[in-house]
């Protein structure tokens, strides 16, 4: 009931912002345009999340004869977690990484990259998925890839806000002004930025629980989370900032500039796996 109160609100919020641009750039009509298109991709975003994160990943579904063991681990936790069987992806990203995402779990997918299947030995790859299946259990999953769809969305607005500064930018009777597209440009990818790190850090110590809880032991997923951050830092994945928040690692750890650096949506890798070795020594 929670995750769902925040799904809400992030929607509402989502739907709001294209209002508020809308009527700004363009009068009354721009705000019957900006309510279309909001409730265009609040409806979008709640029924698409899964494939906007996968098409990120630029994952593909993997079938049982493909990878036997990836489905015999996935399928274990499933029925340990009493949850329905997710669909199966895999990233051709090299750097050691997974995520869960969908709506529900009845709708959930779970992926990882080819880089976690070469870097991992069965039982840290099963300590990884343990935690992916306790988002879903958690009924978590729907949230995060709401929160980057909003931050998502927010950069368009930006983006659209800048090319009108640009190229209408000498209309003075523009209810927006300069100044607001400025303004817009600085505190909007601030506001995006704020609402996932806000919505991720509780989430993953969550599931770096339950997932050590479902294996009865935290220490393969403390080692596997060591190995993952150090991959990060020297790997790097080509994925959308705003779908960083997914991974069981932030996959950007190893970019020298990036804005998401200010405000780390991942709890310290260090702090999780002291946590994992204090709660289940």
């Amino acid at each position: 009931m929670k995750n769902g109160l925040k799904t809400a609100v992030l929607l509402g919020f989502l739907g709001g912002v294209f209002i508020l641009v809308g009527g700004a750039l363009g009068g009354s009509t721009g705000l019957v345009i900006g309510l279309l298109i909001g409730l265009a991709l609040c409806g979008g975003t709640y029924w698409f999340s899964d494939k906007l994160a996968i098409a990120s990943a630029r994952a593909k579904p993997v079938s049982q004869d493909e990878n036997p063991l990836l489905y015999a681990i996935v399928g274990d936790l499933a029925q340990r977690a009493n949850i329905p069987m997710p669909r199966v992806y895999v990233s051709p990203e090299q750097q050691p990484n997974a995520f869960a995402t969908g709506r529900n779990p009845n709708h959930a997918v779970v992926c990882v990259t080819q880089g976690i299947l070469d870097a991992l030995p069965p039982d840290e790859l099963k300590g990884v998925l343990a935690h992916e299946l306790a988002h879903v259990k958690h009924r978590d999953i729907l949230i995060g890839s709401v929160a980057a769809a909003v931050a998502m969305a927010i950069t368009f607005v930006v983006r659209i806000a800048m090319w009108t500064m640009l190229f209408g930018g000498d209309d003075d009777d523009s209810p927006l002004g300069i100044i607001g597209v400025l303004a817009m440009l600085i505190l909007a990818p601030l506001a995006a930025a704020l609402i996932q790190m806000s919505i991720s850090r509780s989430r993953e110590y969550e599931a770096d629980a339950g997932g050590a809880k479902m294996l009865g032991t935290g220490e393969p997923l403390a080692r596997a989370l060591e190995k993952i951050d150090a991959y990060a830092k020297q790997v790097p994945m080509n994925v959308d900032p705003a779908q960083a928040t997914a991974y069981i690692i932030n996959p950007l750890t190893g970019r020298k500039v990036n804005f998401s650096n200010l405000f780390q949506t991942h709890p310290p890798t260090a702090e999780r796996v002291a946590r994992l070795r204090h709660q289940h020594s």
